[in-house]
């Protein structure tokens, strides 16, 4: 990750995935590199190829919005991606305020008594680098890495019961570094986010692949797929919540469809966690009942 020219790596890498016949050119003959040559972006956007060269290398980052929304349109950006072009298109900050002094990560007392409240919805709070802050019991049954003080992208991608409990661990990978990259935006020498990055590149082949597709996605809810060891098959909905008055602190609550076997699942798992969310093993009645209705 080079922090100094990260448009010119966006650019590059979002130019590698589109196809000539994508934008209505020919796709025959021998080419060197994946995607678009630097002079059809160049042709396509009505600039020159000078000047893209200039943009890719990091020899000119101020281009102007009109520049940025064509090569946006040849690069097939959706709304997000092209937001994030944007971002990265700003004036450099110095670099005081690129490291500005951010205020405590304190989970408002407010959240954490509504945590505690939601006895039957799994919930979580974490920062923008996806560190879980609080959790309340029946999130930190459905796994022990909803826990103050783990970073849960990094969990989900290095601790195999992590990827044992995902049925839906690729899907939920992806969108994971893409919420990431959208969330950190131009940010991208943030001290927090270069030990992440640096880490998992190097300990996952799958993330690193997954970084230099500079894919970007909003924080949106999802609908996750789970294989949990003591209920089995579960499939719950999550929100999420930007957290007013903090540094962009996220409140994440799961619930299941009412009436639905996974609510009774959910239930069920609610009744065997412990006071502290430390799931106690479950009794043999119960875990024969439900081997005999799978």
């Amino acid at each position: 990750m080079d922090s100094k020219n990260a448009l010119g790596e966006f650019l590059r890498a979002r130019r590698e995935r589109v196809r000539p016949e994508d934008v209505g050119l020919s796709g025959g003959g021998l080419r060197r590199v994946p995607g678009l040559r630097r002079e059809e972006v160049a042709l396509l956007a009505g600039i020159s190829s000078d000047y893209y060269l200039r943009l890719e290398q990091g020899r000119d980052r101020n281009p102007s919005v009109q520049v940025l929304e064509a090569l946006a349109r040849v690069l097939r950006l959706d709304a997000s991606a092209t937001a994030h072009l944007l971002g990265l298109a700003q004036p450099e900050r110095p670099a005081v305020s690129r490291r500005r002094v951010r205020r405590p990560e304190t989970v408002p007392a407010s959240v954490r008594e509504l945590l505690d409240t939601w006895s039957a919805h799994p919930a979580y709070v974490q920062n923008r680098f996806t560190d879980c802050l609080a959790a309340n019991a029946l999130c930190a049954a459905l796994s022990p890495n909803y826990a103050p003080g783990v970073n849960l992208l990094r969990a989900v991608f290095l601790d195999p019961a992590e990827h044992e409990l995902r049925r839906d661990w690729e899907e939920l990978t992806a969108e994971g570094v893409a919420t990431l990259r959208g969330h950190i935006g131009p940010d991208v020498d943030d001290p927090r986010l270069v030990d992440l990055v640096g880490e998992l590149s190097v300990r996952s082949d799958r993330f690193r692949h997954l970084w230099s597709r500079h894919e970007v996605q909003p924080m949106l809810g999802r609908t996750s797929l789970l294989s949990h060891p003591l209920v089995g098959d579960v499939e719950l909905r999550s929100n999420k919540f930007e957290i007013p008055g903090t540094d962009a602190l996220s409140l994440v609550v799961f619930h299941a469809e009412p009436g639905s076997r996974s609510a009774e699942l959910l239930g069920l798992l609610g009744s065997l966690a412990a006071p502290d969310g430390v799931p106690r093993e479950a009794p043999h009645e119960d875990t024969a009942r439900l081997d005999e209705e799978r």
